[in-house]
Order: structure tokens, then C-alpha cells, then sequence
């Protein structure tokens, strides 16, 4: 694939450099277009090295490839990073002083904005007004990452890491042409993912075996669909997706209430977090130790039922709810089951077990839904099965 790699004149340009080597070593062909004043951050040469590609700034080198046309028209992806605040609001007005925000102008195919800059600037009216103009133009606008940016500061407005631009990225591209219409732009999705853990005591705990790997896939996939996302993660070691907000928690309450919190304002919710059933009834405040004697019971008690819950307060019209079955047999009888006693609109039933299902890079699925009809997802890559899902979720709320 054919991808020009915006730089925007912020320090994050940096990380760029990376994201340039796993474009490349992805295989793609990349033609970096770097601002003027990015080229003050990392030169010409590093990204001519690392591409293998011609490097300039203006419309004025090469003039006989017309570059300020040709690029934009031949290329499969934009993708901007970093995308400053100055950048945003030069593309927003269609103004083209320079090569890249002529790029933006003939380009017609996806483009994905990495935005990067300080708090204040990424939360100011005039920049979210920016966005808001190019998302409502098609373009892909990640909400940037939280952390530390230049200086003592720390906030929302962080570049997010290279290689969750580039598993972005690869989204946008295996979406061929729907991806110049982001089919949940101006959506707030919820995902939550991982597996909640019950505390015995300060070292010991009941849990499972979810890695989070399904979640994430959902998040980085409605993140590259247009979503809004909010991703709730139970014990995942894995890194923030791109354009994703992460809540970290730990317990089946912890996540109770941070998913129906943010699910208020959201058209969808999917609960692919693994969540126990049960808890112990009491915490020891220390260590259980062994004394040689048989060990006392350890008394349960049951947990919330989030997707019950989910499904049946709906604080917004129209919400989708979307639940999880992890079964070890009779997917479809179990499966029906569960749908029917949960009340959520799908239901996405996968046999677990070893080497499927939990820890593993693919999965399949059988989604059954509660107007009777049944989508059978073949074994494949995670996101395949997310996009599926999101498929069907998007249908409902154009419906």
C-alpha cells in the first residue's frame, strides 16, 4: 500500500522515526511529507534514510511530478503524526501553504490525524471546533493519549505510541473504501476487556485466564471505524489503543461501575471482559498463612450481573448492548440460554480452552442476536471478529 506519513511540527515528531520503520517493515511503500517547521525537529535526511523515499516540504522540489497533486491522488492512506493544533486548524480551513496541507486537499482516500500538543491546546474551543470540521468531512480523528507531554505537564494530548498508529492504521487500510466513511463517527462506544480479579487476601486472588487481547481489538477497531471509545481494562498488561480513553480496574465491582458510568451517554456497549461470577465474602487484611491444618471454607458470594444490568437500564434510547459467552461446550444451546436471560441485543459465544479462545492471537465466534438471527464468524485474526461485531452493532444504530 501507497501511505503519505504527515509530521506536524511537535516535538513528537520523534516518534514518527518508529512509526516510519514499522510502516516500512509492514511493507508498505511510504512517502514521508514533514511541515517546514517539522524539519526542525527531525531532518530531511533521517526520513529520506528510513523511507528510502524522496523527502520535501514544499511544492516546490520536483515540480514536473506535480507532488502537490500526485501524492494526495495516488496514495492509499494519509496518515498525519503528530498533528498539531496549528496543522489541525490549517487543514479545518483548507489551506494549502505548504506540500502536506496540499496533500490533505487532493487526497481521496482515508486520512487518519494523530493528534499531539499540550492539554490546553488540544481542549480549547477553537481546536475541537477543527476537529469536529474534519471529522464531519470523513477524516479520522484520533483522540489523542493521556500522560506526560514536554516539560513537568501530563494530560490528554500525548502522541500515542507507533505501534498502536500502525495497528490503526492497518485497520483503516483492510477496510478498503469504507473507510472514507467512518461508519461510527460520532459514536460513543464502550468496551470493557480483560478478566477481573477477587481479592483473597493482599497477595492471592480468584481470576481467569482473559488476556484482553479480544477488548483491545474491539477498541483499536472502533477507534478506526470513528468511535468515540471508552475501554475498560481489567488487569491487561497490554498498551493503550490509539484513540482509545483506558480505565484501569481490578475487581467485578470496580468494573461494574465504571462501565455503567460511562455507559450513560454511549450508543453502544460491549462487554467482552471476562467478569467472575463469584467473590470471596471476606478479604483477610493479611496473608493467609499455612499452619498445617485443613484451611477454612472459603464462602462466596455472587457478583453483580453487569449485563443484566446493562441491558435493562438503557439509560439511552437506542443503545446497543452487546454481552459475551465464553463456553467450553454446546455454543448454541448455552449460548441461547444466556441471551435470554441477559436481555442484550447480541451475544457473541466462543468456545475457550487451550490454544483457543483466551491468550491467543485469533478466535471465533458464533453472534446470536435477539431478533432470532445467527452470524457465525470463522477462526481468523481478533479483529476480524471485532469487525464483525461492529458491523452488526452499526447496523442497529443506523436502523
Amino acid at each position: 500500500m501507497r501511505i503519505v506519513l504527515g509530521v506536524g511540527a511537535g516535538i513528537a515528531a520523534y516518534k514518527s522515526c518508529e512509526l516510519l520503520r514499522l510502516l516500512t517493515e509492514s511493507g508498505h511503500e511510504v512517502r514521508v511529507v514533514p511541515t517546514p517547521d517539522a524539519l526542525r525537529f527531525v531532518g530531511e535526511a533521517t526520513w529520506a534514510a528510513l523511507s528510502g523515499q524522496p523527502v520535501t516540504a514544499t511544492a516546490w522540489d520536483q515540480v514536473h511530478d506535480v507532488p502537490h497533486v500526485r501524492l494526495g491522488q495516488t496514495a492509499d492512506l494519509v496518515l498525519v503524526a503528530p498533528a498539531t493544533a496549528d496543522l489541525l486548524a490549517r487543514a479545518a480551513a483548507g489551506m494549502s501553504g505548504d506540500l502536506l496541507t496540499a496533500v490533505l486537499l487532493t487526497a481521496r482516500c482515508p486520512v487518519i490525524f494523530a493528534p499531539a500538543m499540550h492539554t490546553e491546546m488540544w481542549e480549547h474551543p477553537a481546536t475541537q471546533a477543527n476537529v469536529s470540521t474534519l471529522r464531519a468531512r470523513g477524516a479520522l480523528v484520533l483522540e489523542p493519549a493521556a500522560g506526560r507531554l514536554t516539560g513537568h505537564d501530563s494530560g490528554p494530548g500525548r502522541l500515542p505510541e507507533p505501534a498502536e498508529l500502525l495497528r490503526a492504521a492497518v485497520r483503516v487500510l483492510a477496510r478498503g473504501a469504507a473507510g472514507l466513511a467512518p461508519d461510527l463517527a460520532g459514536r460513543h462506544v464502550v468496551v470493557s476487556a480483560g478478566g477481573t480479579r477477587e481479592e483473597l487476601d493482599p497477595v492471592r486472588f480468584i481470576g481467569n485466564w482473559s488476556s484482553g487481547l479480544q477488548g483491545y481489538a474491539l477498541a483499536v477497531t472502533a477507534a478506526a471505524r470513528g468511535a468515540k471509545v471508552t475501554l475498560v481494562a481489567a488487569n491487561v498488561t497490554l498498551a493503550d489503543p490509539a484513540g482509545a480513553r483506558v480505565l484501569q480496574v481490578t475487581s467485578a465491582a470496580q468494573l461494574r461501575d465504571a462501565v455503567i458510568e460511562a455507559a450513560h451517554d454511549a450508543d453502544a456497549v460491549v462487554m467482552a471482559a471476562a467478569v467472575a461470577d463469584y467473590r470471596p465474602e471476606a478479604r483477610s487484611a493479611t496473608k493467609i498463612k499455612k499452619t498445617g491444618a485443613a484451611p477454612d471454607p472459603i464462602r462466596l458470594v455472587e457478583n453483580p450481573d453487569i449485563l443484566r444490568e446493562l441491558s435493562a437500564r438503557r439509560p439511552r434510547p437506542g443503545q446497543v448492548v452487546v454481552g459475551f459467552a465464553a463456553e467450553t461446550e454446546d455454543l448454541l444451546g448455552n449460548g441461547q440460554a444466556k441471551l435470554a436471560a441477559k436481555g442484550c441485543d447480541l451475544l457473541v459465544v466462543n468456545q475457550v480452552g487451550p490454544g483457543i479462545g483466551f491468550g491467543v492471537s485469533d478466535n471465533e465466534a458464533l453472534v446470536l442476536a435477539a431478533d432470532g438471527s445467527q452470524t457465525r464468524v470463522g477462526r481468523g485474526p481478533k479483529e476480524t471478529l471485532a469487525d464483525a461485531i461492529w458491523d452488526l452493532v452499526a447496523d442497529r444504530l443506523s436502523g
